[in-house]
């Protein structure tokens, strides 16, 4: 696959891109546990989710 004179340009850009999505997603994965873990910290020291009450509770 020839891909011209702008073959370098071309990779770098995908390489990078591909980095950064690859990034994002470590770093929401990261974040993704760490905000459960505080959730689940804020529920046993008795703090509850207000989607979690049922619409009688109102």
């Amino acid at each position: 696959m020839s891909l011209g004179p702008y073959a370098s340009y071309i990779v770098t850009s995908y390489t990078l891109v591909a980095a950064i999505v690859l990034i994002l997603i470590v770093w929401i994965a990261i974040d993704y546990r760490h905000q459960k873990e505080r959730l689940r910290e804020l529920e046993a020291s008795g703090v509850t989710r207000r989607s979690g009450r049922q619409a009688t509770d109102i």
